[in-house]
């Protein structure tokens, strides 16, 4: 891209020079910075005005604060995200919102806030906060006007265009997860075998199976079926693991040691729920229910309520059990006649008598095998896609602050 004839030092350490002709501004002397107020007296869940904040919308209200346009600055909690509105808008009282001076172009302004260098001014490790006192001071480079609207335009198109790929990696990104449970639900229920001769189950929500599986309840093929402790021990700073739902990640166990029992109380609650090696955990409520996980430690822990134990016998590997409860028509079928009032649950009584299709041993290791490798083959394409992604954002913020700052030229 071009560059301009002559340049001058900024007086800015990060910037170093800028065009001869743009002149160096504060903040404040863009556009005013106001404080954003209370939403709860105004609420109203069919207002016609959104309720907005630097993170998002937050409800809805029958009266604004600013007509826009204007740019959202966090004053707590998210303080990263400048947020751009162009249209009357209530500003929630965790947020700054900005009354743009005449002389200054409101999508430049926008281009100009979200160069920030946010880590140098919040202050709160808990809640990172924002001073309007500090962020009215900062530093900024000012074009003509002219020059300001000719930048934001140029922004405008190519930001969408690299918003535009970005989305379309996300959508392949979807469609790729899709085709890895695509294959697990398939492989757990009919096998690898295209020509296999099918049965019908007997069970809704399966349909046929292969003629020489066996359709099984899951208590059938489990040793042990129980729960986590369901009372609030004492937690201390070092002893026995106690992990709960959050620990179960998609697949595998996270061991994040934020809770602790004394070791001798964590060996009384292993009598009832003691999960070892190669056993199964299940999420039984909560934002991620139905989520498996399969133990790879020979560590001693110990389990809350939140988090079912299954100890799979000899006649079915543990591996291909996983995959049978990450089937999607399971899990949709099992979560629909498993609710409670206040929150969606699974309980003990439900997971045992669920149904699974079983072939012999050899038969689910060819089923495992083939799963990985078309799991591991999906994941690389996934991978390269958020690489790809990663660098289109990087791409984005170098060109904004590269064209802000005058170290390229946009031309009329």
């Amino acid at each position: 891209m071009e560059r301009y004839e002559k340049y001058k030092p900024s007086g800015i350490e990060w910037i170093v020079k800028i065009p001869e002709h743009w002149e160096v501004k504060r903040l404040k002397r863009f556009a005013k910075i106001c404080n954003g107020q209370d939403h709860k007296s105004v609420y109203d869940l069919d207002g016609k005005y959104p309720i907005m904040g630097s993170g998002g919308e937050f409800g809805r209200a029958n009266s604004f604060l600013h007509s826009g346009p204007s740019v959202l600055l966090g004053r707590k909690g998210t303080v990263d995200k400048p947020r751009y509105v162009d249209f009357p808008f209530w500003s929630v009282d965790t947020a700054y919102f900005t009354d743009i001076f005449s002389i200054t172009n409101p999508r430049f302004f926008f281009y100009l806030c979200t160069t920030i260098k946010f880590d140098l001014y919040k202050y709160g490790s808990a809640v990172p906060s924002m001073n309007q006192e500090v962020l009215g001071q900062i530093e900024f480079t000012s074009p003509p006007l002219s020059e300001q609207s000719s930048i934001a335009t140029f922004l405008d198109r190519k930001t969408a265009e690299i918003d535009q790929i970005i989305g379309n990696k996300q959508k392949l990104i979807a469609l790729y997860e899709e085709e890895k449970q695509a294959v697990i639900n398939h492989t757990v229920t009919r096998g690898v075998n295209p020509n296999v001769y099918l049965k019908p189950s007997g069970v809704e929500w399966l349909g046929d199976i292969p003629e020489h599986w066996n359709l099984i309840k899951l208590k059938r093929v489990s040793n042990k079926i129980t729960d986590g402790e369901h009372i609030s021990p004492t937690f201390t700073i070092e002893g026995m693991s106690f992990l709960s739902a959050k620990d179960v990640r998609d697949e595998y166990v996270q061991f994040d040691y934020d809770k602790f029992v004394n070791f001798e109380e964590g060996l009384k609650f292993r009598r009832r729920c003691n999960p070892e090696k190669g056993d199964l955990l299940i999420v039984s409520r909560g934002a991620t229910v139905g989520r498996v996980a399969i133990v790879d430690t020979d560590e001693q822990f110990c389990l809350l309520g939140s988090v079912i134990l299954v100890k799979p016998s000899s006649t079915i590997l543990n591996k291909f059990l996983l995959y049978s409860l990450k089937n999607k028509l399971l899990q949709d079928n099992f979560l629909l006649t498993s609710q409670s009032s206040a929150q969606q649950a699974i309980y003990l009584v439900n997971v045992a008598e669920i149904h699974l299709s079983i072939p012999l041993i050899n038969e689910q290791q060819s089923i495992i095998i083939y799963i990985e490798k078309e799991s591991k083959r999906l994941d690389t394409i996934i991978e390269k896609c958020k690489k790809q992604i990663e660098l289109l954002k990087e791409y984005r913020t170098t060109l904004i602050n590269e064209v802000v700052t005058g170290k390229v030229k946009v031309s009329n």
